[in-house]
């Protein structure tokens, strides 16, 4: 006899959101999805990465070689 009650409960139209703002709609095991990242607000696809030098790296790059300015 195959169990009963195995599988979850299929939500057809589960909202995504962000910030409170609905981004859309898919099937998913859970009635409601928050997500911090998307498309239109990650750094990559919006172009505003920041450089972060931890401990000095490019610094100790540049004066192991040479170099005077970071804009090269």
């Amino acid at each position: 006899m195959p169990k009963t009650n195995l599988h979850p409960t299929w939500f057809t139209n589960t909202p995504i959101l962000c910030d409170g703002k609905p981004l859309g709609l898919i099937g998913s095991t859970k009635p409601e999805l928050q997500v911090d990242i998307w498309l239109a607000n990650h750094p990559f696809y919006t172009k505003n990465q920041v450089m972060i030098d931890s401990e000095g790296r490019v610094e100790r790059f540049m004066k192991k070689y040479g170099l005077n300015s970071t804009d090269q």
